[in-house]
């Protein structure tokens, strides 16, 4: 690295090049506490749910994704041979994310979103990537909200049976059935629908790098934990705080809209790396990282996304973004090299978290003991796969930690309309 650069990240106390390991106990010890009924940074939240021992057949429901951005809503209809189709796809801005609503606003939002499903099921699979304690009825009570979603008043509410009630008012005549489900359990149940011709798995982990970051796994009964079956469990991994901060990190956090909350998740997901990216960049101007002009250029940036960030490093030299304009005008000796790495810095911590995250579900699922029968790993979400790196640089990392240290094996995949299909799933278990 850039001695330069190193240097600048020590003063401010960023990790450079973070053991995976050490991260991959905390998370141990920090699920173990959870499952346990201690307190703990992830929620571990239990969902009484499995993946189904058979195929779905001759049922339609009706889907919701609320994600981070965007909130998309069709409906699912699996003919007898158990293949799927989906119909009716609308896609429109998450409630809560431009403004504050109230309580009676956000699901008065969501059922004007889905009027084109009106009375198309009695079957609802609703995808809500926010922590929810999932009952055993399918409904879940919110704990809070991320991803800056504002919203405060459904904080505490009984998510399903809020949605019941709003598309009763809206004129909804079925008696409706709401299955509440976080993105992470539906990536999973869709990698346990759909495996790879040949293959068999002997677990199945569900992780998202989006928007915001979170992973759920298959926990196996133990009377360790107290009357918990075998089920799926949402870790809720973006909420973990046993992991060290820069101060660009809890500079930033102190801005957010939640300070304190999403620890993890403000390291490295897509909501937030842009903003840690112009703490940094910001900082590294006034300290005279780079040559004088471009230091003064950089100072009247306002904001950085991660989209921003990811074009410059994905290609420096390219005067389309907004950083690589910046630098043609007034760049000079190893302006670029610094600023390339300062981010690609940012990138590689992201990369070796969700690696540790993903080995922890790994580990703590007790499965992928012979290399005939891996642990399947379904990954979905846009950080994953595009931003620079990412995906090679996880599966290195895994590759070290759980094949060649720990002999457990692994298989990461994707699909499409993952989310959606398995939350169709769960909306008919």
């Amino acid at each position: 690295m850039n001695r330069k650069v190193a240097a600048f990240l020590g003063r401010h106390n960023f990790s450079i090049h973070q053991d995976i390991n050490s991260v991959v106990e905390a998370m141990l010890f920090d699920m173990n506490e959870g499952l346990s009924g201690r307190p703990s940074g992830e929620d571990m939240i239990r969902t009484y749910a499995n993946p189904p021992s058979q195929a779905t057949a001759g049922k339609s429901v009706i889907v919701i994704d609320a994600g981070g951005t965007n909130f998309r809503s069709c409906l699912v209809t699996f003919d007898s041979n158990g293949n799927p189709s989906i119909d009716f796809m609308e896609k429109t801005r998450m409630p809560g994310v431009d403004r504050e609503l109230s309580k009676k606003e956000f699901f008065d939002q969501i059922s004007a979103n889905l009027e084109h499903l009106k009375d198309k099921s009695s079957s609802i699979g609703f995808c809500f990537s926010y922590p929810v304690d999932i009952q055993e009825d399918g409904d879940g009570v919110l704990i809070n909200f991320t991803k800056e979603v504002k919203a405060p008043e459904v904080e505490g509410s009984h998510i399903g049976k809020e949605l019941e009630k709003a598309l009763k008012e809206h004129g909804w005549k079925n008696k409706l059935h709401v299955s509440m489900l976080n993105d992470t359990v539906s990536a999973l149940l869709a990698g346990a629908a759909d495996p790879d011709e040949g293959m068999k798995y002997s677990s199945y982990v569900g992780f998202i790098l989006g928007t915001g970051m979170n992973s759920a796994y298959i926990q196996t009964a133990s009377p360790e934990y107290k009357n918990l079956k075998t089920q799926i469990i949402n870790c809720e991994s973006g909420k973990f705080d046993k992991v060290a901060r820069s101060d660009f990190d809890i500079s930033f956090d102190k801005k957010s809209e939640k300070p304190g909350i999403g620890i993890m998740e403000k390291l490295c997901s897509g909501a937030y790396m842009g903003p840690i990216a112009f703490e940094a960049v910001t900082a590294a101007g006034k300290e005279n990282l780079f040559s004088e002009k471009l230091s003064e250029k950089l100072s009247q940036l306002d904001s950085l996304t991660q989209i921003e960030m990811d074009s410059f490093l994905h290609a420096p030299y390219s005067t389309n973004s907004k950083l690589g304009s910046i630098m043609a005008e007034c760049a000079k000796n190893d302006d670029y090299d610094v600023l390339f790495q300062l981010l690609d810095a940012l990138v590689e911590r992201c990369a070796r978290m969700a690696a540790a995250i993903l080995s922890a579900c790994v580990i703590k699922s007790g499965e992928g003991k012979t290399a005939d029968k891996p642990v399947c790993i379904l990954c979905n979400g846009t950080s994953f796969f595009k931003t620079y790196k990412v995906r090679q640089r996880v599966l290195g990392y895994l590759e070290e930690i759980l094949v060649k240290e720990r002999g457990l094996y692994f298989d990461v995949i994707s699909r499409e309309n993952d989310i959606t299909l398995g939350t169709a799933i769960g909306g008919l278990l």
